[in-house]
């Protein structure tokens, strides 16, 4: 009898729940697994569902991780969603993991990533050029630390060429690279550069 009853309410309880919920706790499996950032595209084709969907269980899920009621948050970052460590436990995170840029970027690798951010996918020769000094040991760092990744060859020369990666984006708080200031509005040097890439990073804690 016990049994029967039990049965019967977790059938009801089925029936009541609302579609979208169990959407929603697909998606935030989906965002928990994933390595990078998930556009809603990407989430509706693993979940089989529709785009439109997909957008309200995301909504639901924004609701339920938020800043002060969680401590994950859902955030739209890197032309897609993800989930990240709320503000409250970031310093416990640090802690914990370190993250790329709060190792310290040197010099010569803040202008090394500007540029790759700025005008890649571009080749260590390129990069050379502009800098005015070899940037091997800068570009292995950065690729070294997920922020940049090579894109493709140069058709002429064979040189490869690298490409800012999701990870930069997501470091440096960024929906996607037309966040980044203008050019026309970074100062001409080097030291101005660095200056304004540490403040889009000081945004993030970084």
């Amino acid at each position: 009898m016990e049994r029967s009853l039990e049965s019967a309410m977790n059938g009801n309880l089925r029936v009541l729940e609302n579609p979208v919920d169990r959407l929603a706790r697909t998606i935030e499996a989906l965002l928990v697994i994933a390595p990078t950032a998930l556009a809603v595209e990407e989430l509706a084709a693993a979940a089989e569902d529709d785009q439109e969907r997909v957008e309200t269980a995301l909504g639901l899920l924004a609701s339920r991780y938020r800043e002060g009621r969680s401590g994950i948050v859902l955030e739209q970052v890197a032309g897609g969603y993800a989930f990240r460590a709320a503000r409250e436990a970031s310093e416990a995170c640090a802690r914990l993991v370190e993250r790329p840029v709060q190792r310290g970027l040197s010099q010569a690798a803040l202008e090394t990533l500007a540029i790759v951010a700025y005008l890649g996918p571009v080749s260590r020769p390129e990069i050379a050029r502009i800098r005015g000094v070899a940037a091997d040991s800068a570009v292995a760092g950065l690729v070294e630390r997920g922020l940049i990744a090579e894109a493709a060859r140069d058709k002429e020369s064979g040189a490869i060429r690298y490409e800012s990666t999701p990870l930069f984006e997501r470091v440096f708080g960024l929906t996607g690279l037309s966040e980044l200031p203008r050019l026309d509005d970074l100062a001409e040097d080097d030291e101005g550069l660095r200056a304004r890439l540490e403040e889009v990073a000081g945004r993030r804690g970084a």
